[in-house]
């Protein structure tokens, strides 16, 4: 049986100093990983380019993203909608994560973390994948 999916988006693992990088938007009380929905048939690769020149302004070589996998949960702050989201590690990209467009605030986080809250995808999924790759602390 396939999965209903109501919102489709990619996001981008930047780590550093074994931490990697949230952001939160305007109005949001809580953080997830850059990125964001794809647009107009734009792949998951084409959508986290966009997404993260617009978001955090760094530009990503497109060819060289790592897929870690594809999620699944219901979108927070978002009831009953499902969310299917593509991630990638992002190793090499110009310019340094910089807040722009809806984006408020960044924070470099690990599994120590816990005065934020996270997206369910990132907290549940990712964050204990990074940590099994021994990525992040």
């Amino acid at each position: 049986m396939t999965k209903h999916i109501d919102i489709q988006k990619a996001g981008a693992v930047i780590i550093r100093d074994r931490k990697f990088l949230v952001t939160r938007s305007i109005g949001k009380d809580f953080f997830i990983a850059p990125g964001g929905k794809l647009e107009n048939n734009e792949t998951p690769i084409e959508a986290l380019a966009r997404e993260l020149l617009e978001e955090i302004q760094i530009e990503i070589d497109t060819s060289t993203v790592e897929r870690l996998g594809t999620f699944y949960a219901e979108a927070t702050g978002k009831d009953g909608l499902m969310l299917e989201m593509f991630v990638y590690k992002v190793d090499n990209f110009k310019g340094a994560p910089t807040a722009s467009s809806e984006v408020e605030e960044l924070r470099w986080i690990n599994t120590q973390t816990s005065d934020i809250s996270i997206g369910s995808i990132f907290e549940h999924d990712v964050m204990p994948l990074l940590e099994e790759m021994d990525l992040i602390d």
